[in-house]
C-alpha cells in the first residue's frame, strides 16, 4: 500500500502542500535563527557547530571535522584557530601518526556549550510557556514528528532510515 504525503514539494504536489512545506521550512529556519541569537555575541553558528562536533565526536582531525561540518579544510583550519585562541579546543599530535593533529574540546569549551544550551533552552521554554495548554500539547506532538523528519538520511537516499515518531507521554520537559 502506497501512502501519499499530504505535505510535500514533490512533483505533482498541490499548491496547498507546497505552501505548507514552505511554511514549515520558514518556521524551522526562523526558529533556528532566533535560538542562535540567544548566544553570546560574536561567537557565530559555525564556531558553535564545530565545537559541538568536537565535543560529541572528538578528538577529530581537521579533515574529519571539516567533513563533519561540510566545509572546506582551509575554512575549518581558521575555525579551529579561533576556537584555540578562545581556549575552547586544543590540538595534539596523533599517537599513531605524528604528522596528524587531533582537536579536542577543553573544559572551557564544554562550559561554553553548556551555557549556550542553557540559554537557548531557557529562551525556548519561555516561549512555549506562553502557549495555552492545547498548543503546548500540539507542540509536544510535533516534536516527535520533527525528530522523525530529521532522522532521515539527507537527500532521500534509498538507505534512509526512518525512525518511528514516538509520542512522549507526560508533560513537556522544557
Amino acid at each position: 500500500m502506497t501512502v501519499s504525503s499530504p505535505i510535500g514539494a514533490r512533483s505533482g504536489a498541490s499548491a496547498d502542500s507546497t505552501e505548507t512545506t514552505e511554511r514549515l521550512r520558514h518556521a524551522v529556519t526562523r526558529l533556528a535563527r532566533l535560538l542562535r541569537q540567544q548566544d553570546e555575541g560574536g561567537f557565530g553558528a559555525t564556531l558553535t557547530a564545530a565545537l559541538a562536533s568536537v565535543k560529541s565526536r572528538g578528538p577529530l582531525t581537521l579533515g574529519e571535522l571539516a567533513a563533519c561540518e561540510q566545509v572546506a579544510p582551509p575554512t575549518m583550519t581558521k575555525v579551529v584557530e579561533r576556537l584555540e585562541a578562545l581556549g575552547f579546543v586544543t590540538r595534539a599530535l596523533d599517537g599513531k601518526d605524528r604528522r596528524v593533529s587531533r582537536v579536542a574540546v577543553t573544559r572551557a569549551g564544554r562550559r561554553h556549550l553548556e551555557v549556550t544550551k542553557q540559554r537557548r533552552t531557557a529562551w525556548l521554554a519561555g516561549r512555549v510557556e506562553r502557549l495555552d495548554a492545547t498548543n503546548q500539547q500540539r507542540m509536544l506532538d510535533a516534536v516527535s514528528v520533527l525528530e522523525a523528519l530529521i532522522s532521515v538520511e539527507p537527500r532521500g537516499t534509498p538507505e534512509a532510515t526512518q525512525v518511528q515518531a514516538r509520542r512522549p507521554s507526560g508533560r513537556m520537559g522544557l
